[in-house]
């Protein structure tokens, strides 16, 4: 057979061989870091105005009450939107899929956390781990609670005094275990770089994702590539399908 001429030229050297994957993993799609990242500004504006509000040494600093108040009050009421415009991104439905699906394997990851059993082979995780699942569960439910509360202390004239006490004692203290749960959440987002890098640009080193997730990759192909109902080399359905 004769060959093209050039056919054995740089093009073909610098083709990489079919095995070869690349060394970072797509974790995120760009709406799902837009959805992240406008939550957090919101949810960062509910947490410095309510302080603003309850504490008197930065409500003197900051002055200004009745402005403090309105951004509070509309920041809380914005903060489900990222989250509703995001289900329109095919992405984020499945990662919410993954959130909502707990297995034997999250048992086990909270028995090792339970007991601070910081082994790798002892916490298995698909793509979320299961503090992660239950993270995103309690701040959820959180946002709702503190979203209802807050419109039954704004609309003072629609409901009965005592609902609005009961109110206000809720949406306070919940207001102050959303801030800890928050700085717990930033503290840990502070100690692993690489998590915060997939957040920040949508993709991870390959052996992170494998070291911290095992059960999210398999080691046959990349995440992307893989079939819909593809399996492990166990014989288990891995969790991302």
């Amino acid at each position: 057979m004769t060959s093209t001429p050039g056919s054995a030229g740089p093009t073909a050297a610098a083709t990489p061989p079919p095995s070869e994957r690349p060394p970072r993993v797509r974790r995120f799609s760009r709406a799902e870091r837009w959805v992240h990242r406008t939550t957090a500004a919101l949810m960062l504006l509910c947490v410095v105005t309510a302080a603003a509000l309850y504490v008197p040494q930065i409500a003197e600093l900051v002055g200004r009450r009745y402005l403090v108040v309105t951004v509070h009050e509309w920041s809380g009421i914005l903060l489900p939107a990222p989250f509703l415009l995001g289900l329109a991104s095919p992405a984020f439905r499945a990662d919410l899929r993954r959130l909502n699906r707990f297995g034997p394997h999250d048992r086990k990851w909270l028995r090792a956390a339970r007991r601070r059993d910081r082994r790798p082979s002892s916490r298995p995780a698909g793509k979320f781990n299961a503090g992660q699942k239950v993270y995103a569960a309690w701040i959820a439910g959180a946002v709702l609670v503190m979203l209802a509360t807050g419109l039954l202390m704004w609309f003072t004239h629609l409901t009965p005094l005592v609902w609005r006490t009961s109110a206000t004692f809720v949406h306070d203290w919940l207001s102050l275990a959303v801030g800890i749960v928050l700085a717990g959440h930033i503290g840990m987002a502070l100690a692993d770089p690489e998590a915060r890098r997939g957040m920040r640009t949508g993709s991870v080193e390959r052996p992170w994702a494998k070291r911290e997730h095992p059960l999210w990759l398999n080691d046959d192909q990349p995440k992307d590539d893989r079939p819909k109902g593809s399996r492990s080399k166990a014989g288990g359905r891995l969790e991302d399908e």
